[in-house]
């Protein structure tokens, strides 16, 4: 067969051109097409207005800084501000001990199951992430609040979480293992949780070493009046949105049935909070929504496939930048069904979707997104994607309730299809 195979190739005088050329240069640059640079438009029918990039920097933050950002976005616009951002270190610290205590509470209610279950054996591969989506902010925020970036500000590992995630994880696994061999010799549940309790304080602790103690009373000026605030009546006072009850999540995953409402098992960031519910629509239908939104002024949480065709110095995503057909002399045919179902293709990164161009029939040319990669990173720290780019690689986007038409807030009154928790299309964004 080896002979056969080799047999097939031919040496071409091409080949060895392109050899010789990919021995020595990345094949992003040999396949950018250049006849694609030049249709580079940065103007937008439809632009939420939106001042300051935020930075995420060595961390699988996304879903925080686009939950964040589309909240400041209201904040701004309804009081007027030129400028405001919230702490993402104060609403992190929280999301990692909610985490911790989502992980060991989970390694209780699975004390009977033997280590190679397939739910103990997913709970110790993914003791802790960065990582996450909306659930996150719906369950964080709506628990602690928000304070100011000044109140609560970034450290050096906030900024990049590998080190400490990876000690945290270690703990949790080291708990878990005694948490299980407790209840292997009897020990009551309630025994248990008192245990976990004590469990928590030492990732408490670690928690506070890296990023600093959450902040429970602080002030702050609005319009040359100062007050003080918690956490939570800083929400309630200037944003008090019910990110539980007013939000939808959709998807768009061919993979699956449309028109149906789906639930990720343990897919949430509090062991109280809600699993991660969504409608499954086709991808025109979800446009329509983020359409409405973005006329009104809206932004939303967004996620996508950010790698794929991402010219990250033009900041553009577009399926035309990049000819690797040509390159290789041969095709890529999966459809975006097929991507998903052969792990080729699934929802990596969350940014906050904040403008579209309509053609004069009102259908969408382009999309932009508001990114947390710096100022510097793409189109001014933004990402503008072709209509056709986000036909195949959006996958998910959260809108207000009232930019949900009455049919698909009905599927959401479905019994949910349940999902588990290991399916690789729902792995965390970062």
């Amino acid at each position: 067969m080896l002979n056969q195979i080799k047999s097939s190739y031919k040496h071409t005088p091409a080949d060895k051109a392109i050899y010789n050329a990919m021995a020595e240069t990345s094949i992003a640059v040999l396949a950018k097409n250049h006849e694609n640079l030049a249709n580079f438009d940065t103007n937008f029918t439809n632009k939420v207005v939106s001042h300051g990039i935020t930075d995420q920097q060595q961390s699988g933050r996304c879903w925080l800084f686009t939950g964040l950002n589309v909240l400041r976005a209201q904040m701004m616009a309804k009081y007027g501000l030129d400028e405001m951002e919230f702490s993402q270190n104060y609403c992190f610290f929280y999301d990692q001990l909610e985490k911790a205590n989502l992980f060991l509470q989970g390694i209780i209610d699975t004390r009977e199951k033997p280590m190679d279950d397939k739910m103990v054996e997913w709970l110790f591969r993914n003791p802790i992430s960065d990582g996450g989506q909306f659930t996150g902010i719906s369950d964080v925020i709506g628990k602690y609040g928000v304070v100011p970036s000044s109140v609560m500000p970034e450290t050096y590992s906030s900024e990049n979480t590998s080190q400490i995630a990876r000690l945290v994880g270690l703990k949790l696994r080291e708990f878990g293992l005694q948490l299980r061999d407790e209840a292997a010799k009897g020990v009551k549940v309630s025994a248990l949780e008192a245990k976990k309790t004590e469990m928590l304080s030492t990732v408490y602790r670690m928690l506070a070493l890296a990023f600093g103690e959450p902040v429970e009373r602080f002030t702050w000026t609005m319009n040359g009046e100062t007050k003080e605030y918690t956490p939570q009546s800083f929400y309630q006072e200037y944003l008090g949105n019910d990110l539980t009850n007013n939000y939808v999540m959709l998807m768009n995953d061919p993979s699956r049935e449309y028109y149906k409402c789906y639930e990720i098992d343990f897919d949430r960031h509090v062991y109280d909070g809600k699993n991660w519910t969504y409608v499954n629509l086709p991808v025109e239908d979800i446009k329509a929504m983020a359409i409405e939104s973005i006329k009104d002024s809206t932004m939303m949480y967004f996620s996508c496939d950010v790698a794929k065709f991402l010219d990250s110095k033009r900041g553009t995503l577009d399926l035309k930048n990049f000819d690797y057909e040509s390159l290789m002399g041969t095709t890529f045919g999966m459809n975006k069904k097929q991507r998903v179902q052969t792990f080729a293709s699934g929802s990596s990164h969350a940014m906050t979707l904040m403008a579209v161009d309509l053609d004069k029939d009102g259908k969408p040319k382009k999309w932009m997104v508001e990114n947390s990669w710096g100022a510097e990173a793409g189109y001014k720290g933004h990402l503008i994607m072709t209509d056709e780019w986000f036909d195949e690689y959006m996958f998910r986007l959260v809108v207000e309730k009232k930019y949900v038409p009455e049919k698909v807030l009905n599927i959401l009154k479905q019994k949910p299809i349940r999902l588990p928790a290991w399916d690789p299309m729902f792995a965390p964004e970062e």
